[in-house]
């Protein structure tokens, strides 16, 4: 968990006429039901308008399929969100590999849209809207072994090394292939994850599944940075796509090595698990000490709002420094880190209760770059030999794929790749 982030940013919309549309949301606005107030006890379900209306602006958000990059990387946060991992299925290889990136790209396109799934659809999200879906494909190291792939395996890719603080799952890590799904409709973003689980078929079958959320978008009076399970503020020194050494940090150049993965970045996807019931023991001054920032606004605990500048030599009356030594915002700092950077785009997620009743929560965290030895591991190799949070999280699964730039208009992702 490092200290950066970026501003939601508003994805394209799409223009959906009143009527036309298979995909149009009831309207809420004007229509009747129950509500929880001071003297109600019950919630029930606002009633259905006597006609269709427009869908609202975050059911008609719309990301594009085709493009530079895949989507799901620079978009803002999404509410909700799948991450899943298939390995390929014995017998299978870079033939069958092919078929099923062909099939979920046509699959990824059409439900981007706003349609349905091009066969079999289970009609779940019928009149939800794009709600700014975004599905990307990635490939793990295991993946060009078992399609006779591995003079195209990156070096990029090659496995992170053990941190200090792993206790990881080994069933729940890696995979050959990797699907990240999100969008700001739960219904929207289980349609996509069935439909790509089906269309997998005989040629791959899923290895670990992991659902998240976030904040739904226009749930605050202004977009703000969000926040995680801690009560954090998480993500206020993000990368943004308009710092000038943007691409270079977080994307292959057109021009790199190997040639597939142009304009492709990789994924480094950690399962990390807040311990919150110990976290939430500490008085706020010793959480606040604990990230270095506030806990309210986010502001660095030597003074200002969530975007000035920490001072990291500024001292108290006593001549111990304001913001501690070992708290997470100063080690995860880029100028801490040799200008390390990485675009943090993670999910909350909660699994229930363990028998002692300890939350198994926490945060699936994903981050985005273009080299991962350059970007995660020297800032996870800082905190793991010092980083006052990593007495409250403990990191339980990981993986790290490839993820090839966007596919043309007529192209399936991974189609450089595989038919080379």
């Amino acid at each position: 968990m490092a200290d950066q982030s970026r501003p939601r940013t508003t994805a394209p919309r799409e223009t959906i006429s009143e009527g036309l549309s298979r995909r149009t949301l009831l309207g809420t606005a004007g229509a009747t039901g129950l509500v929880l107030g001071a003297a109600g006890g019950a919630v029930g379900y606002a009633a259905a308008p006597d006609r269709a209306t427009p869908l609202t602006s975050v059911g008609s958000g719309r990301a594009m399929f085709h493009g530079k990059h895949q989507p799901g990387i620079t978009e803002g946060l999404q509410a909700c969100g799948h991450l899943v991992a298939f390995d390929l299925a014995a017998g299978a290889g870079r033939k069958e590999a092919a078929a099923l990136l062909r099939r979920w790209s046509a699959t990824a396109e059409r439900l981007m849209s706003g349609e349905a799934a091009p066969h079999g659809d289970t009609g779940v999200a019928r009149d939800a809207g794009p709600s700014s879906l975004t599905v990307t494909f990635g490939f793990g190291h295991s993946f060009f072994g078992r399609t006779g792939l591995e003079k195209q395996r990156p070096s990029a890719l090659d496995p992170l090394p053990a941190f200090s603080s792993d206790h990881l799952d080994k069933a729940r890590s890696d995979g050959d292939l990797w699907v990240q799904i999100g969008a700001d409709d739960a219904l929207v973003a289980f349609h996509a994850l069935r439909a790509l689980q089906k269309d997998a078929g005989a040629a791959a079958r899923v290895r670990w599944q992991m659902n998240g959320f976030n904040r739904t978008p226009g749930a605050t009076a202004q977009p703000m940075t969000a926040r995680n399970l801690m009560g954090q503020l998480d993500g206020t020194r993000n990368p943004k796509p308009a710092d000038p050494d943007f691409d270079r940090r977080i994307f292959v150049p057109a021009s790199g090595e190997p040639a597939w993965m142009a304009n492709g970045s990789y994924a480094v996807v950690r399962r990390i698990r807040m311990l919150l019931d110990d976290w939430e023991k500490l008085s706020l001054t010793a959480q606040e000490a604990v990230i270095g920032r506030r806990k309210d606004n986010g502001a660095p605990l030597s003074g200002g709002d969530e975007i000035t500048a920490m001072d990291l030599e500024k001292t108290d009356a006593s001549g111990q420094y304001v913001v501690p030594l070992n708290a997470h915002a100063r080690i995860s700092r880029p100028d801490r880190n040799g200008g390390a950077a990485m675009l943090r785009r993670p999910f909350s997620y909660h699994d229930g209760f363990d028998a002692d009743g300890a939350p198994d929560a926490g945060l699936l965290f994903v981050c985005w770059q273009a080299d991962p030895l350059r970007g995660f591991v020297p800032v996870q190799r800082k905190l793991d030999r010092g980083d006052a949070l990593s007495a409250f999280v403990r990191h339980e699964a990981s993986g790290l794929f490839a993820v090839p730039g966007g596919a043309a208009e007529g192209e399936y992702v991974g189609q450089r790749l595989l038919e080379a």
